[in-house]
């Protein structure tokens, strides 16, 4: 009989909200305010300190950061680095496309940061827009 006992490995929502938000260089104030009127940068924070998160939380913060729910939901930080730490190992068989057969012409890792970069342009344009329709609704008042 073993003494000793493993625990499984639990994914934590928050934490996983906070590096998807990070990485597409979204500040908390913004999602605070992506979120809605009842959402505060404190909020958020208390959101992002949070194991579990509720189906609809994750839904709209999914849908504000423009990641599957699944993500959130199942990103583990130590799979993914073994996941692409066997891109480097040659003794691994990839299938058809790796290994005898050639190796991808791209490095994924690279393709993720330029979907994010496009994304950050898309958001700074998207705010510099409600600045602007703040800044005329000011004008006209």
């Amino acid at each position: 009989m073993s003494t000793t006992s493993e625990k499984p490995t639990q994914i934590h929502h928050g934490r996983n909200i906070k590096r998807f938000r990070e990485m597409l260089g979204i500040k908390q104030e913004a999602l605070a305010l992506e979120l809605g009127e009842d959402w505060s940068q404190r909020r958020v924070s208390l959101l992002e300190a949070k194991d579990t998160i509720e189906d609809d939380i994750l839904a709209q913060v999914a849908s504000i950061l423009k990641v599957p729910v699944e993500a959130i939901k199942n990103f583990d930080e130590q799979a993914a680095v073994t996941y692409f730490n066997t891109f480097n190992d040659t003794s691994v068989n990839h299938g058809p496309f790796m290994g005898n057969y050639g190796t991808y012409n791209f490095n994924p890792v690279e393709k993720w940061l330029e979907v994010i970069e496009e994304n950050k342009k898309l958001y700074e344009r998207l705010l510099q827009s409600e600045r602007e329709k703040v800044e005329i609704l000011k004008n006209k008042g």
